[in-house]
């Protein structure tokens, strides 16, 4: 085989293992940034330990087939861009939703979220949910409510039957 060929595999096959490794994946289409929007865009997605890279839309149609990700090649047209976190699955739609608050141009196109695709409208979805301490300070005021609840009616009728004695 050739040499551009082999190299071509490579390509795929890293962006199939990005896929496949990854929590949550984004793709946008990026027209009508220009360099310093792009810039800042990619300075906030490292920070958060997300990756962001443009790939050729028929190698990564190639790596999706690998993983049965089909369903989503149909938004690979045009100048893409895609965000691969590992980690935190809301930190990429959360980070690029707030900037294409900011800038028109930027498009969230798709997504797959934990190797299931979802819609641009699910990614929206999933940016506006709070982070997971503020879903975890949620729960931990729910369960602490019935406490807090007992106490306090507890305390009112110690004062009231003070009150009755004094």
């Amino acid at each position: 085989m050739s040499k551009a060929v082999e190299t071509k595999k490579v390509v795929v096959q890293t962006i199939a293992d990005k896929f496949n490794a990854a929590a949550s994946v984004v793709v946008v289409d990026y027209r009508g940034l220009n360099v310093a929007q792009l810039t800042e865009l990619r300075k906030q997605l490292r920070e958060a330990g997300v990756e962001f890279k443009v790939y050729k839309n028929s190698m990564t149609r190639r790596a999706t087939e690998m993983h049965g990700l089909e369903a989503i090649n149909e938004h690979f047209t045009g100048p893409n861009a895609i965000a691969f976190s590992n980690e935190d699955v809301v930190a990429p739609a959360r980070i690029i939703n707030n900037f294409a608050k900011a800038n028109e141009a930027l498009e969230i196109k798709a997504g797959v979220i934990e190797g299931a695709v979802a819609s641009a409208e699910d990614m929206k979805a999933l940016a506006e949910l709070p982070s997971r301490e503020g879903l975890l300070s949620m729960l931990l005021s729910v369960l602490q409510a019935p406490m807090r609840n007992f106490a306090a009616t507890t305390k009112a009728v110690a004062d009231q039957k003070e009150e009755q004695g004094a």
